[in-house]
């Protein structure tokens, strides 16, 4: 809603010219860094903006990158490329800067208007000019550091907190199963602690275009200083392991309650979006779960209301058109995967035989619900 509202008053309009450069003052660059492969970074999409940009480059122009990327991007790649392409000279006649862009998918309390800037500048007068530029569009605090690397190892940091957390909360939900221990109960008892704990919670795997991906900009960058950062690959290894582990979760539910194998099992997943309340499918887990069950041969399909249908390696999946008692009961098991609002989820535990809940939803105690 907030984006139809700038378009249709002529605020924001979309172009694919970049001559249009020629007509502003501040250029924010936000596009993808994706990883290739082999787990590197793949800073295409940057060098390839960067590099038109400077055809336009003009004096007194402010540039800013707010894609996540390892420090020392704006510093090493950025500023090279738009003084030798632009003849102009970086800190006198161009300014230049890193502002990580700091969203939250489904968030309504915070959105890019209200949550804290970061602002590195290359020198003393870009990070001043860059902050005066955010002051005049957003209702947040300004939060400026030294240099770019600052800003670049500070937005690689936040998600690296969040990635490691969310291994640990998930290799503990691994362990207290096997222990038959209650993981959300054990969470909420920690919570009660006013210092020292913040709550991070298990599920299918971590998704999204920045916490699955922004680490290993990091791992990449560590070996330019021969250092090696176990930590944060073994953080990525257990999230990635995820997956698989809510496959083995499911094969022994059917298994000990039914005697069936996953081979032409009726499964139901609840949710393809990598979190609630969104239609984001960037590196959601969910995909991978169905890639999974698909090679086990079972009969596989999903509801997701913000998602109707999606294309994964040139075949199109399409979400049932409803959660009817008929589609439900004809399940073996239906699986909660994301943990959207718009789902009766009360229906779903009368009706189905039982439900695999990775995502805390059911709060109640019922013998059809088994719980991550």
């Amino acid at each position: 809603m907030d984006l139809k509202k700038v378009v249709h008053k002529g605020l924001l309009n979309a172009t694919g010219d970049f001559s249009h450069i020629n007509d502003v003052d501040v250029i924010c660059i936000c596009v993808p860094t994706p990883l290739d492969i082999y787990q590197q970074p793949d800073i295409s999409h940057v060098k390839i903006s960067v590099e038109m940009v400077a055809k336009y480059l003009h004096k007194g122009m402010l540039v800013i990158l707010e894609s996540t990327t390892y420090p020392g991007t704006t510093e090493e790649l950025i500023k090279p490329i738009l003084e030798e392409q632009s003849n102009l000279l970086c800190g006198k006649d161009f300014f230049l800067s890193f502002s990580p862009e700091r969203i939250d998918p489904g968030n309504i309390t915070y959105k890019v208007i209200n949550t804290p800037k970061i602002v590195g500048g290359i020198d003393a007068i870009s990070t001043e000019i860059t902050a005066f530029f955010y002051k005049h569009i957003l209702q947040s605090k300004i939060y400026t550091v030294s240099s770019p690397r600052v800003a670049e190892m500070e937005k690689i940091y936040e998600n690296i907190f969040r990635n490691v957390n969310i291994a640990l909360v998930n290799e503990m939900a691994i362990l207290c199963h096997k222990m038959d221990i209650d993981i959300w109960e054990v969470i909420e008892a920690a919570k009660t602690k006013p210092y020292g704990f913040m709550p991070f919670y298990p599920g299918p795997g971590v998704g999204g275009h920045c916490i699955p991906i922004d680490p290993f900009y990091l791992t990449w960058k560590a070996r330019e200083y021969n250092y090696h950062t176990k930590f944060i690959e073994l953080a990525g290894e257990i999230n990635r392991y995820m997956p698989e582990y809510i496959i083995e979760r499911i094969t022994k539910i059917l298994s000990l309650r039914f005697k069936k194998s996953l081979n032409k099992a009726k499964i139901l997943l609840l949710g393809v979006a990598y979190k609630k309340d969104i239609s984001d499918l960037r590196e959601s887990p969910v995909i991978e779960i169905i890639t999974k069950l698909e090679e086990e041969n079972v009969i596989l399909s999903y509801y997701d209301p913000h998602v109707p249908e999606f294309l994964f390696k040139g075949k199109k999946y399409r979400s049932i058109k409803s959660l009817t008692e008929k589609e439900i009961k004809n399940k073996d098991i239906v699986v909660i995967t994301t943990d959207h609002t718009k789902v009766d989820y009360e229906v779903i535990v009368k009706k189905a035989k039982v439900v695999f809940d990775t995502r805390n939803v059911l709060k109640l105690k019922n013998k059809k619900i088994e719980k991550l």
